[in-house]
């Protein structure tokens, strides 16, 4: 079950490691649209704001997470693109303990500073219970989130999108018949959402492991496995620990943002907040071409094949610019009636949510080469710019939370995420072409 992308032609495994990989991220991404369409269409307006305003926290300590984990499994696909076994299985055993310390550690701190953190925020009044019952329950489900996210990482350095993609799509199912169940049935009101996320993360993390038993042998664990070494750790630290500051870096900018957008009310945050799930299902493509260079260049990193490495950025950037204009075309045109299903009618909602989606579609090319030099960069073991790169995106955003969201309004809240991307992909562009320079030169003789 194992893909080795090292031989072969690189657009090809490229565009075939893709395809499952975005088909899993929709079903993943339809985890949170799921609460929120649910949400906004069953509990109302003040609901869906109440969710919607949580999007920051969830970044903020889940991004970590997932950063983490991302960071570990390229190691992993290092050492398997070298065709090491036994490196693959202590970076598995190395993973899995620096997993089970991260996911103590962040509970034990969101959790009790969950409403402070609300508080901070200026949530508004109306809507800050709500948002409380929602987070608490995700953040408390952090371990579940983050056993799935390292799993399926693994699974996906060895080569295989696929079957993630299958559990990604049980637990998406479960989760919705859940929403459902719990909303409607128990009257658990946000708090349900929260549940059903939790325990279809849990259903997925059951559905890896099971699969690891089966069909997986390189990563059936032994004692020696465990005897895990400074080196080990330092080499999985060094990489997964910054990709995680990386993600909160970047969420603690949305924070900020989401601070001045809930100064402008209830509708606002309901608009941005229907609008930027319309938006991420939009950049789902975008950005699974540029998952896909993480795994591509990690393993061809580990065989030392740096050309395959070029022409695969290369080729990724044509399909993924290209994807970038279609996109914004079909957001721009038809993102509105996408809104909808979110809220009814809602005065005002519907119009401030086409303001965003025209301001970040006009921009989603320059996101296209963001995402694919900066997982291409991550997958080579670069974690200093990719960091560099996450706090560029947090002064841009302070930026337009500071300066643009009092002059321009909600208009200057939606500018935030362009203005982002451009400030990250700057630095990323620069040190993927001096990274490329220094292996050409290293490699005549």
């Amino acid at each position: 079950m194992t893909k080795d992308l090292t031989r072969g032609n690189p657009l090809k495994l490229i565009f075939f490691f893709t395809i499952p990989l975005l088909i899993g991220n929709l079903f993943q991404q339809f985890y949170s649209m799921a609460d929120t369409l649910i949400v906004g269409r069953t509990l109302g307006v003040n609901a869906l704001a109440a969710v919607g305003c949580t999007g920051g926290i969830t970044f903020l300590i889940l991004g970590f997470a997932q950063g983490v984990t991302a960071g570990l499994s390229i190691i992993t696909a290092q050492r398997f693109g070298a065709e090491d076994a036994a490196g693959v299985r202590r970076s598995f055993t190395t993973s899995i303990l620096i997993s089970a310390v991260t996911t103590v550690v962040l509970t034990a701190v969101s959790v009790p500073l969950a409403r402070t953190i609300l508080h901070l925020l200026n949530t508004p009044a109306e809507i800050e219970e709500q948002a409380y019952e929602y987070i608490i329950v995700i953040l408390a489900g952090i371990v579940a989130s983050m056993l799935f996210n390292l799993l399926s990482n693994i699974i996906r350095a060895l080569g295989d999108s696929r079957t993630p993609l299958f559990f990604l799509i049980i637990a998406s199912i479960i989760n919705i018949v859940l929403d459902f169940v719990f909303i409607l049935n128990f009257h658990m009101g946000v708090a349900g959402a929260g549940y059903a996320t939790v325990l279809a993360q849990l259903i997925s993390c059951a559905c890896c492991f099971a699969f690891i038993a089966k069909k997986l042998p390189i990563l059936h664990l032994h004692r020696q496995d465990w005897k895990i070494t400074r080196q080990d750790l330092t080499a999985h630290a060094r990489v997964a620990f910054p990709m995680g500051f990386q993600s909160s870096i970047i969420a603690i900018g949305t924070l900020i943002l989401q601070t001045a957008l809930n100064g402008l009310g209830a509708t606002s945050v309901a608009a941005y907040t229907a609008a930027s799930k319309v938006d991420q299902l939009a950049i789902m493509a975008m950005m699974s071409f540029g998952m896909t260079m993480a795994t591509y260049a990690a393993q061809n990193y580990g065989a030392g094949k740096m050309d395959r490495i070029r022409k695969g950025v290369r080729q990724c950037l044509m399909i993924s610019v290209g994807l970038s204009v279609v996109m914004a075309f079909v957001n721009i045109v038809f993102g509105k009636y996408l809104v909808r299903l979110f809220v009814e009618d809602a005065a005002g909602v519907i119009d401030l949510a086409q303001v965003y989606l025209i301001i970040n579609s006009s921009c989603y090319f320059i996101l296209a080469v963001l995402f694919v030099i900066r997982y291409t960069l991550q997958g080579l073991g670069k974690s200093f710019v990719p960091t560099f790169a996450g706090i560029m995106e947090l002064v841009m955003r302070t930026v337009a939370a500071l300066a643009l969201v009092g002059p321009f309004g909600f208009a200057g809240a939606s500018a935030s995420n362009p203005l982002a991307w451009l400030g990250s992909a700057i630095p990323l562009c620069i040190s993927y072409i001096l990274t490329m320079r220094r292996a050409a030169a290293a490699e005549k003789p």
